[in-house]
This record gives C-alpha cells, structure tokens and sequence, in this order.
C-alpha cells in the first residue's frame, strides 16, 4: 500500500510536467492570452492528454512513476493491459477526485471546503482498498486490472 501511494505521489509530480507541456501547446495553437479565455476547453484537451498519456503507457505495462516503484499493471489473468481495458482504467480512476468535486460544485463550496472534502475523499477511497478481497484500489477492480510487484531483471 505504501509504494503505491508513493507511486501515486511520484506520477502526480510527472504529471505536472505532462500538464505544463499540454497546457503551452493548448495556448500556442489556441492563441489563449489569459488562463481563464477558454478554460473548460483547455480542461477538456487536458482530460483528452492524461487518457492518452495513461492508456499508451499502461497498455505497455508501467508509467514512469511505476518502473521506479517497481510496480506493474495487468488484467485479471496477468495479461498486459488493451488499449482498451487501459482506457477504462483511466475512467475508472477518476472516482478518486470526482465525486468531492461534483459535491463541491453542486453546493457552490469555497476552495479550502472543497480541498478538504476531496483530500477526506482520498483517504477514504485509498483506505476502502483495505476491505477489497485482494487489497485493490477499487478503481482496478471495477476495471478487471491489478497492481502486481515488477521486480527489475538481475544481470
């Protein structure tokens, strides 16, 4: 459970980087002067960024947090992942962020509410993993994947 939570913190770093490169290219071909000119577009061309980014690099097994974390993903039967069942998967893990986000949004809640409702969320959906058979995150088990140990090769 703690090298996946590390892993989950390490690809949130990386995926800031995936967000700056994005959101550049958005506004370079865009010609999007402000942040806000065109944010649910750049919101959407994100969503769009982070499926491909997940669903090319899970369909190959592991995304750069995963290698040094040691981690892989794989089906149900420990098949790599379709392009497809990769994309579900991608689906499937916003349960993380969008149900405090929606709750935040239908009642018109501040920024620190809404922060704090979502990192409540967080930790409540990460220890929910503990009541699954297997000790999975929920999002794999309702996408048929599985987190497994990817030990690097000896030499």
């Amino acid at each position: 459970m703690r090298r996946r939570m590390a892993c989950w913190l390490y690809e949130g770093m990386l995926l800031f980087g995936v967000v700056f490169i994005a959101g550049y290219l958005f506004s370079a071909l865009s010609q999007t002067k402000n942040a806000m000119d065109n944010r649910h577009a750049l919101q959407a061309f994100i969503f769009v960024v982070f499926g491909i980014y997940f669903g090319w690099l899970w369909s190959k097994g592991q995304t750069l947090a995963m290698k040094t974390w040691h981690i892989r993903v794989v089906d149900r039967m420990g098949q790599p992942l379709t392009q497809g069942r990769a994309l579900i998967r991608y689906l499937c893990c916003w349960l993380w962020v969008l149900p405090p986000l929606l709750v935040a949004w239908m009642f018109d809640l501040p920024g620190t509410e809404a922060t704090v409702i979502t990192l409540g969320w967080v930790a409540v959906w990460a220890i929910l993993s503990r009541f699954h058979p297997r000790q999975q995150f929920w999002h794999d088990a309702l996408a048929g994947t599985q987190l497994v140990t990817a030990l690097p090769r000896k030499k």
